[in-house]
């Protein structure tokens, strides 16, 4: 099946169709069921709960806080005179 008849089987343009196969664009849930449906396939949806405790969540925040503190440990403007001597210059 070639794009564009894909496309006018999802009612949809082919060029959305490349766009989604490129990765440019997300289609709606609707527009993937009736792309899905063009080719041939039914989409199975399974839900589950996350088995995430926080941990991971909490780790990021702290790798967060850590990344600030050492933003923070530099000064936020540049000294107005260099306290080292330019190279190449003898004074």
């Amino acid at each position: 099946m070639s794009l564009r008849q894909l496309a006018r089987a999802a009612g949809t343009s082919h060029s959305a169709i490349a766009a989604y196969e490129q990765g440019r664009k997300l289609p709606r849930a609707d527009t993937l069921e009736r792309i899905l449906a063009a080719a041939g396939w039914t989409p199975e949806v399974n839900l589950a709960r996350r088995l995430d405790t926080g941990a991971a969540r909490f780790a990021k925040g702290s790798e967060l806080v850590d990344a600030l503190e050492l933003a923070a440990a530099f000064p936020a403007a540049p000294a107005a005179q260099l306290a080292y001597p330019v190279f190449g210059r003898i004074s």
